[in-house]
């Protein structure tokens, strides 16, 4: 009886028990990787616009996989998609395993860096499918609780691997290891996984785009301003950490664990509470920690200080399950996937023009970007706040 509702208060059965064991496994091997990866491009001679390319590939990709991963998880079910989007993340390893290259790095990626993106509607649809409806935020905030675990452990394993073996060598090992989660993952998770019996027969972007009004629409326009300052800077943090500031690879995996270990301490709360009340200040109060993560980075050269950013980085999570959870309240029954991918799709595909960009920016000097970033940020938590769409609980 106490287990049961300990299960119940976590939301959490076999279905989410199994899609959990799935997204740290794929995570533990694809974030061994996945942080080195501008240090890797530089290694083999990728200079500031490779490094911004593959920023931009992942918000691009993330943007162009989104719907078709809302669209088949609606058709055949989440079972079966996640299974085909783990397929596909293995295909993208093995390319970057057997070819030492730059260049290959970019080829591979189209395949796994959007792992998460193409996931994402299926698994929110699985949660939505598996728990009730007043423990939708808890669901998915322990999505994102064991989505951190291999976020915090697979950089300092790299790290490690880089340490032992070197970049070029450390990242196709990490590589490898990924490859074998993935596998395993895909085994439990088909032995153990329940399928959704409720399957959309008429689903197409453009009706899904429709979907997105009212508040989800001052949601989405909130999201991309904010999102625009989380990706300006984001391929850059480890080479201003590392190159700039003179760290080793093993100690930016450290604050990589830090700020994944915030995050994972603020998640338990927050839902209870995001469940309990109102999730709107949960997600402006997300918004702003988002928006002062590049200012105070600018001015931190010490490790020390470095420690207090990366805490302020995990605090971000802070409102991430509530943000999520709002979107799927918005959207139609039936339809919650799809609806959940188009709204990715929009977001990204605006979000990966400003992650090409970013370069530029970087090469003018890393003060423009990350202001640039900042000042983005403001704008979008400020219209989050102050604009107001129809009545809704949220």
């Amino acid at each position: 009886m106490k287990n049961r509702r300990v299960s119940s208060f976590f939301a959490i059965n076999s279905s989410v028990l199994s899609m959990l064991i799935l997204v740290m496994l794929v995570g533990m091997g694809q974030y061994m990787a996945d942080k080195f990866l501008p240090l890797y491009l530089i290694a083999f001679g990728g200079g500031a616009i490779a490094i911004s390319s593959l920023n931009g590939m992942q918000n691009l990709l993330g943007a162009v996989y989104s719907f078709p991963g809302g669209y088949l998880s609606d058709k055949i079910g989440y079972k079966k998609s996640l299974i085909v989007f783990t397929l596909m993340a293995i295909t993208g390893y093995t390319i970057v395993i057997f070819f030492s290259s730059w260049q290959s790095v970019l080829i591979g990626a189209i395949f796994f860096i959007a792992w998460s993106a193409i996931s994402l509607p299926a698994v929110m649809s699985l949660i939505s499918d598996a728990v009730p409806k007043n423990k939708r935020v808890m669901g998915i905030s322990m999505h994102s609780l064991f989505r951190r675990v291999p976020m915090a452990l697979g950089p300092i394993f790299g790290g490690v691997l880089i340490a032992l073996y070197g970049t070029k060598s450390g990242v196709r090992i990490a590589f490898v290891f990924a490859t074998a989660f993935a596998i395993v993952s895909i085994l439990i998770f088909d032995k153990f996984v329940k399928d959704s019996k409720k399957k959309s027969e008429s689903i197409n972007l453009k009706k899904m785009l429709k979907n997105i009004k009212g508040n989800l629409r001052i949601l989405l326009i909130s999201d991309i301003l904010v999102r625009f300052c989380e990706q300006i800077p984001y391929a850059f943090v480890v080479v201003w950490v590392v190159k700039n500031n003179g760290f080793t690879a093993l100690e930016f995996g450290f604050l990589t664990a830090i700020e994944m270990a915030v995050a994972v301490m603020v998640y338990i709360p927050v839902a209870y509470l995001a469940d309990k009340y109102k999730k709107k200040p949960f997600v402006a109060i997300t918004f702003g920690f988002f928006t002062i993560f590049p200012l105070i980075l600018l001015f931190s050269k010490s490790f020390e200080m470095l420690v207090i950013v990366f805490i302020i980085r995990g605090l971000k999570e802070f409102g991430e399950p509530a943000r999520k959870s709002m979107i799927m309240d918005f959207a139609p029954e039936m339809e919650k996937a799809g609806t959940f991918g188009a709204y990715y799709f929009l977001r990204d595909s605006v979000v990966s023009i400003v992650a090409f960009l970013s370069a530029f920016l970087w090469q003018t000097s890393p003060a423009v970007n990350f202001l640039t970033a900042f000042a983005f940020g403001v704008a979008g938590t400020m219209f989050f706040i102050v604009r107001r769409g129809s009545p809704a609980t949220c």
